[in-house]
This record gives C-alpha cells, sequence and structure tokens, in this order.
C-alpha cells in the first residue's frame, strides 16, 4: 500500500517537513482567483513620486535621471531598526536586552501595478544592482552583523501596500534562520569537505526531477524537503558565500533566473502572494563562512499554519517538489 505522506529531512538545516502525498492537490486549486484581490488605489499611493532624498536611484538606462527614475532606494518612514548604541546590553532577571540599532529601507519601482514577475531582464538586473549597492554601504556601518533583503509581495505575505516593493534591514545580530543555515552548511563541511548546496546542485542538475531553470550561472529548483506548496530556490552554480560580490554578468543572470522563477508563478498560479528573501554570509567573518553559499528562497503563499504546524514546527506541503518543478517547469513564459 502506497504511504499517505512522506517526512523529508532538509539537507542543510535538519528539519522535517511532511510532503502529504495522500491528499495532494492539484496546480489549480491553487489559483489566486479563489482569494481577495489586494489592489490599492494609485492616487493615495505614497511610492507614486520620487523622495525628494532618495538614498539611490536608477532610471531604466542606469542614469541618475530624476525625471526619469526606474528604482529607488530610500529609508522606510517606519522603521523596524534605527539609531542607537553598539553593544550595549542590560540585564533584568535572568533576561538581557540590547537596543535595536540597524538601518530598515525600502527598494521600489516605479509602476504601481507592475510586479517583478513581469519585469524584463534588465529592469530587474538594476533592482538587484540597487539591493548589492545598498548592501555594500550598510556592511561598512557600525554594529551591523547581518543585512536581510526581502520582498513581500501580496496582502498574504505581510505586504501593506500593493505598490511593488523590497525591504532592506541591517541588523546587530545574525538571526536565528540564518543561524541555523550556517550550522548545517559547517556541518556538511566537516564531514564531507564540500558545500552542501554545490552538492545539492550537482545532484539535481544530474537528475532533472526538481530543477524549474537555468541558465550557465544560475540554478531554479524545488528544494528536495520543500516547506510549502511551489517553494524555490535559486543558487549560483559557482560556489560564492557572499551577494554582495556578484559581478556583472552573474547579476544579469540572476535577474533572468528571478525572472523566470516568479514569471513562472504569476502566469502558472495567477499570480499567487509570495515572500523572497536572501540568504547570504553574515557581514563579518570572510574566511570563517567560506564553507557556505548565498541563495534566494521563494515562498509562495499557499496555506495557512494550523495547529500541527504551530505547535510542531513542522510544515506540510500538500503538492511533491517533483510535482511542483513539472508543473512550473512547462510554463512558457
Amino acid at each position: 500500500m502506497d504511504s499517505i505522506s512522506e517526512l523529508r529531512q532538509d539537507i542543510v538545516s535538519g528539519d522535517w517537513v511532511v510532503i502529504a502525498t495522500g491528499r495532494a492537490k492539484r496546480p489549480q486549486d491553487f489559483l489566486k482567483s479563489k482569494r481577495k484581490p489586494f489592489n490599492q488605489p494609485k492616487t493615495a499611493c505614497p511610492f507614486e513620486a520620487m523622495e525628494k532624498e532618495p538614498l539611490l536611484f536608477y532610471s531604466h538606462d542606469g542614469k541618475n535621471d530624476s525625471e526619469n527614475w526606474w528604482v529607488e532606494a530610500i529609508p522606510n518612514k517606519f522603521p523596524a531598526f534605527g539609531k542607537g548604541v553598539c553593544e550595549t546590553y542590560e540585564k533584568k532577571g535572568p533576561y538581557k536586552k540590547k537596543e535595536g540599532v540597524g538601518f530598515h529601507e525600502v527598494v521600489v519601482t516605479r509602476d504601481h501595478d507592475r510586479p517583478l514577475a513581469t519585469m524584463t531582464e534588465e529592469e530587474i538586473e538594476l533592482v538587484i544592482r540597487v539591493f548589492q549597492e545598498r548592501y555594500l554601504a550598510l556592511q561598512a556601518q557600525p554594529c551591523i552583523e547581518y543585512i536581510s533583503i526581502f520582498q513581500n509581495q501580496g496582502a498574504s505575505s505581510g505586504a501593506s501596500l500593493s505598490h511593488p516593493h523590497a525591504q532592506i534591514i541591517a541588523i546587530p545580530v545574525v538571526p536565528p534562520d540564518i543561524g541555523r543555515s550556517l550550522r548545517g552548511s559547517v556541518t556538511y563541511f566537516q564531514e564531507h569537505n564540500a558545500c552542501v548546496h554545490c552538492a545539492v546542485i550537482e545532484y539535481e542538475v544530474s537528475i532533472k526531477e526538481r530543477i524549474i531553470y537555468e541558465n550557465e550561472q544560475m540554478v531554479v529548483l524545488s528544494p528536495y524537503a520543500t516547506k510549502s506548496a511551489f517553494e524555490m530556490r535559486i543558487l549560483p552554480k559557482q560556489h560564492n558565500a557572499r551577494f554582495e560580490t556578484t559581478v556583472l554578468k552573474d547579476r544579469f543572470a540572476l535577474a533572468d533566473a528571478l525572472r523566470n522563477a516568479l514569471g513562472k508563478l504569476y502566469k502558472g498560479l495567477d499570480d499567487p502572494d509570495y515572500n523572497f528573501f536572501l540568504h547570504t554570509a553574515p557581514v563579518f567573518g570572510v574566511e570563517e563562512y567560506r564553507h557556505y553559499h548565498w541563495h534566494i528562497e521563494i515562498l509562495p503563499k499557499t496555506s495557512i499554519w494550523a495547529g500541527f504546524e504551530i505547535g510542531t514546527g513542522i510544515e506540510i506541503s500538500a503538492v511533491t517538489p517533483e510535482a511542483a518543478a513539472a508543473f512550473l517547469r512547462n510554463i512558457i513564459l
């Protein structure tokens, strides 16, 4: 008798996930038409005009043309982190705390209702260029240990504005999810003298079962232990711990991979809400983190955590990564 589910272990984090093959769903079951639209009026959008003093901006031709700006980086008006004193801990009983020192920025593209999934490779490369240049500027600031780059697209992803935008948050600690990823990466390296992500890429490219898209420098795949239906990861084929060192050729390859990944989701699942985020090595410790491999994770909002997921931390996916990859791979843009 066929099993009604599988427990699969993430090779990096060691976390277990459930692939619920017994209640598998068809891709059509995840169409956005079943969800409420999230379209705020352009007239009330705070991103419609360029900020008077943007941190960085580019027009389509890559120049600083304020009349024809395409993408800008601006300070978040409601930041989660801000000015403070580095390394000041306060203890109270068994607890301790420190100031939330850091930076919180927003990266905005000009078109009010045109998401990344519908942009050209050249437009997405400009967005990635802003990510990289702001990362390099922020890593030089005092206190900063990690820089998170992410996008919340759609209401169920946590976005409060429908106008497409991404965020950059620089903080004085290494986040727990990154810490687990780093520990898993170094453990694999110590045991095999090899990068765990490179091993995954080599295996996945050889069998093709979970590959969604690839070009010369990048690969888009559905992880073996997928946390949610249609989850994707984009990884550089060449080992590199640090996103900020990405060269121009690889920026365009990443733009091509991101356009295809998001475009296939947009077309195949009728523009679902999603989160994407960058995992890269912490700011300090160039030699210490040579084992790591930067990548982007894309998590469509295809389900809601319920009691089992919240109580155990074990996520359930109702679509196998193999079926998700096959479906998305066949979407023609």
